[in-house]
């Protein structure tokens, strides 16, 4: 059995990629280099030079503008990917917000709206953005999103946000019931911290970002780089029978409770 991953002739959606620092771009990177043909979606115009940028050089790639927020954009992005490629092997889905506000003070004082909107953005759009592409994602197909360890556990500042992951993390079940009679698995990545620039608008997450890497059991941070090697196992073959999963990759900060001794 070979482990070398070859996906040409694989396509592959990749929505909510920032800049190079995007988990969504570290992601993509392997799937580009495996051969697979990568549509991206971002958000707001204002991200697109940017995104022109990292896809210089790269053949067969296309992006376009989309709120994951707005059926209507939805709609376009999917009709794009149809006409682009016919049909869709990936769908990765890199998005992530929560209002600043409500992550600064007490989880307890959460608005509603700021709770609207971090689930809906967060959470939601996963559902949304698997609906359309159900028709077009084939037998063998994937879809891989982002979460992270406060979904399970307190980590301060985080508030509604790991709420908004927990949500996530369950919609991920629900969707691999739903797909997987048609051949379609569904997971998303718990990364440990990672300085992107969603991460830096946490209140005090330098100090949060240090210490996971104190107490990990690897002494260290994960990489994005090992991120983007987990989503391409489990969107390729190698990961046929995953699926419904949070997988983790943080090098074992979740796990522990203490700093490691010595």
């Amino acid at each position: 059995m070979s482990l070398t991953v070859d996906l040409s002739g694989k396509t592959a959606l990749v929505m909510g990629v920032a800049n190079a620092r995007s988990l969504g771009w570290a992601i993509a990177e392997p799937l580009l280099a495996a051969g697979c043909r990568v549509g991206f979606s971002y958000q707001g115009e204002r991200l697109k030079g940017e995104l022109d940028k990292l896809l210089a050089g790269h053949a067969g790639v296309w992006s376009q503008q989309a709120d994951a927020t707005r059926e209507e954009d939805l709609a376009a992005l999917f009709a794009r990917v149809r006409e682009e490629f016919g049909h869709l092997d990936y769908l990765v889905h890199s998005i992530a917000y929560a209002p600043r506000p409500a992550m600064e003070g007490r989880f307890i004082s959460t608005t509603s709206d700021d709770w609207n909107t971090a689930l809906n953005v967060s959470a939601y759009t996963l559902v949304s953005a698997a609906r359309h592409a159900e028709g077009l994602l084939r037998d063998g197909g994937s879809v891989v999103s982002l979460t992270y360890h406060a979904s399970r556990q307190v980590v301060p500042k985080y508030n509604v946000m790991g709420v908004a992951k927990a949500a996530l993390e369950a919609a991920t079940r629900y969707l691999a019931a739903d797909l997987g009679a048609a051949g379609v698995r569904v997971n998303t990545i718990s990364a440990g911290a990672m300085r992107t620039v969603a991460a830096r608008s946490i209140p005090g997450f330098s100090g949060l970002y240090d210490e996971a890497g104190r107490r990990a059991a690897l002494g260290r941070h994960a990489t994005p780089e090992e991120v983007g090697k987990l989503a391409l196992f489990l969107l390729s073959d190698l990961g046929s029978g995953v699926t419904g999963q949070t997988v983790y990759v943080d090098a074992g900060a979740s796990v522990m409770t203490m700093p490691l001794p010595g």
